[in-house]
């Protein structure tokens, strides 16, 4: 699933090809994915205008037409794709948004999964779903705070998007893993030691990914992620890599680094 690295990736994508471009059309062909709007809603929201700038809050992109927002969620395979239309729109386009320039910026979801939506503001979207602080932008104060009012286990609580927005599975396997904790490590039993590497090791994660380009093969070597796989072994000490279920999820961990 597209975690903040991948939307922080998808949203420089999409600031590199289609801001201040004239709409000329918007073709909607998974109505399906439309949350409180319709293909003629979202239509007459677009066409005429253009982006003027994008933001993002954890997993979420959020596009500016100077009166309403497009929202994008990428689901578990969303993409953006820039292309001329000519060459047609890609395969498994959910949503197609033309420009007057004859290029095209299609959403693609193979999963039909994802959600598009218009929004006032993002402030707007995002209270009123209870998102939680964007991972990376929370301060090491408010993280601190947060924390401390929480029970459970570390993996459940950082990818509960209530809490921190924008960490999902595999990033919270590889913060996990920089930090020598099990997935269901108690948060009760984090000192203020750990709690602070913690959101060090957030920050650090989530910047290398992006300058990776959210691609999990070209994090350093010394990162979970390239051996984050069945027959994997852990980086570090060499130790065959276990998976177990967590927060709903398949987690992987090192089980001699990572020991409960």
């Amino acid at each position: 699933m597209p975690e903040l690295p991948d939307v922080e990736h998808f949203r420089r994508y999409f600031n590199a090809t289609s801001l201040h471009q004239r709409i000329s059309r918007v073709h909607v062909e998974e109505p399906a994915l439309l949350f409180e709007t319709s293909p003629q809603g979202l239509g007459r929201a677009l066409k005429n205008r253009d982006f003027q700038s994008t933001r993002r809050h954890g997993k979420y992109l959020f596009a500016d037409t100077g009166e309403r927002w497009l929202v994008l969620h990428f689901g578990m395979s969303g993409a953006l794709h820039y292309s001329q239309k000519d060459t047609g729109r890609p395969q498994y386009t959910r949503l197609s948004i033309e420009f007057e320039n004859n290029h095209q910026l299609a959403y693609t979801a193979p999963r039909k999964l994802g959600r598009i939506a218009l929004a006032d503001s993002p402030e707007e979207w995002i209270e009123a779903r209870e998102l939680g602080e964007d991972a990376l932008d929370i301060s090491e104060e408010q993280f601190l705070q947060k924390l401390s009012k929480r029970r459970g286990q570390v993996k459940s609580w950082l990818m509960d998007q209530h809490s921190l927005a924008g960490i999902g599975n595999i990033y919270s396997d590889e913060i996990l893993f920089q930090t020598g904790l099990h997935p269901k490590h108690s948060l009760q039993d984090l000192d203020e030691a750990d709690r602070k590497q913690l959101y060090r090791t957030i920050g650090s994660v989530l910047k290398t990914a992006i300058e990776k380009k959210a691609e999990p093969e070209r994090m350093p070597d010394k990162f979970l992620l390239p051996h984050r796989k069945q027959g994997g072994h852990c980086p570090a000490c060499g130790t065959a890599l276990k998976s177990l279920s967590a927060a709903g999820r398949t987690a992987w961990h090192c089980p001699r680094c990572q020991a409960d």
